[in-house]
């Protein structure tokens, strides 16, 4: 009688894939079928890749709607323009000339001050559209913003930050919607980092100037009338007396809300310059082709 060779044993399974005893008859093992092969694991890391995708869009388009939060800048850089004009009837003769060489210089600073605001709110709202799936196009939307801005060391607007809205301007003639939209997205938040993050620094800078004008400007109102309401002292200035105490008490008021503003509007800057640096630190690497494509990109080349 011949004896037959025992079967052959697979190697065995982890733990997760190893059959239930009663669920295969003796001497069979598990079909390969049910054992995970590579088009599985790749199917696997594609979704998951879909899912990190999904997630990245949609704080992308929650970090784009908070553009409006930067408003405040615009409003203080408005009462920083028109700073002679509260100053002037508080002021000497000797001081309102000085003051008013500094009201046109003022003036002439205004609008680079405000364009640095319009180049970051134009990245955000692109970014969030393009993050959303709209078709768009980009080109233009800071390319006047970028013409003939010129810095202001005065006020923290420094030439590092006027090349910075020319560079987030050629980061928005680059966007297209013709990619995949994730990789479009990551794209754009790697190539849009560094002039992002140095027109954040110049808001945040040029606020902390608007700050002191600010402390200056208090100084030269609350000073006169502390100094001039003394002389009051008449039975028949009571009522001028009277007034001037009341407007000085609504100055004082005036000017602590106004350093509220300041305070939150700072603050609101600050909280985007980290949710940046977040979705910065959250990208995949980039590809070498792109990492050459950034460099080309910042020395002021074309891809």
């Amino acid at each position: 009688m011949r004896l037959s060779s025992p079967p052959l044993s697979s190697p065995p399974l982890p733990s997760l894939l190893r059959p239930c005893p009663h669920s295969l008859p003796a001497g069979r093992s598990l079909p390969l079928l049910l054992l995970p092969t590579l088009p599985m694991l790749l199917m696997l890391a594609v979704l998951l890749s879909g899912c990190a995708g999904n997630a990245r869009l949609k704080e992308a388009r929650a970090f784009a709607a908070e553009a409006p939060k930067l408003n405040g800048y615009v409003e203080l850089s408005q009462r920083y323009r028109d700073t002679y004009q509260r100053e002037k009837p508080y002021l000497s003769p000797a001081a309102g000339q000085r003051e008013q060489a500094i009201d046109a210089r003022r003036r002439a600073a205004y609008p680079d001050l405000v364009a640095i605001h319009e180049a970051v709110v134009a990245y955000l709202r692109t970014l969030g559209r393009l993050a959303g799936g709209d078709r768009f196009d980009a080109g233009d939307q800071i390319k006047d913003v970028a013409k003939g801005i010129k810095a202001w060391p005065d006020t923290g607007l420094t030439d590092r930050h006027v090349n910075a809205v020319s560079g987030l301007a050629r980061v928005l003639a680059r966007v297209t919607t013709g990619r995949a939209q994730d990789q479009a997205v990551q794209d754009m938040l790697r190539d849009g980092y560094e002039p992002l993050r140095d027109l954040l620094d110049a808001m945040s800078t040029v606020l902390r100037y608007y700050d002191k004008q600010h402390d200056n400007e208090q100084g030269i109102v609350i000073g006169m009338l502390e100094t001039e309401i003394p002389f009051a002292d008449q039975p028949r200035d009571r009522l001028l007396a009277a007034l001037a105490k009341s407007h000085k008490q609504e100055k004082l008021d005036e000017y602590r809300l106004l350093g509220r503003r300041h305070t939150l509007a700072a603050g609101q800057v600050q909280a985007i310059r980290e949710r940046h640096e977040a979705l910065y630190r959250d990208l995949v690497p980039a590809a070498p082709q792109a990492t050459a494509r950034v460099a080309v990109n910042e020395a002021g080349g074309t891809q």
